[in-house]
């Protein structure tokens, strides 16, 4: 099941109604690295209901590209109630993707 596309202002709205735990891909479309995250990300979706995850094309978020310093992509940011509680750039693998994942939603 591909990963929810969601816009800036989307994003921004989800914030003010956060109650748990939820993680944003940010990705450019035609950077093969984040393609693999991208998948690695899909896999874990199918295989638990962890938390919600989603993905925003650095491009169409300049705001929150600036406001998050966001570095480079692919850069999985996870987000506990408003705020950042990770920004992940090396997605090592679905292992690592998975535990860092269960961590934070485990943490709430």
């Amino acid at each position: 099941m591909p990963l929810q596309e969601i816009t800036e202002q989307q994003l921004r709205q989800r914030l003010h109604a956060m109650q748990g735990t939820e993680a944003v891909l940010f990705y450019t479309p035609l950077c093969g690295t984040c393609k693999l995250a991208e998948r690695m990300l899909e896999v874990i979706q199918a295989t638990s209901a962890a938390l919600p995850l989603y993905k925003l094309n650095i491009h169409f978020a300049p705001e929150l590209r600036s406001e998050w310093q966001i570095a480079s992509v692919p850069c999985l940011v996870v987000l506990e109630r408003q705020d950042i509680r990770a920004k992940v750039y090396a997605l090592h693998s679905v292992d690592y993707i998975y535990h860092l994942l269960k961590q934070s939603s485990a943490g709430e």
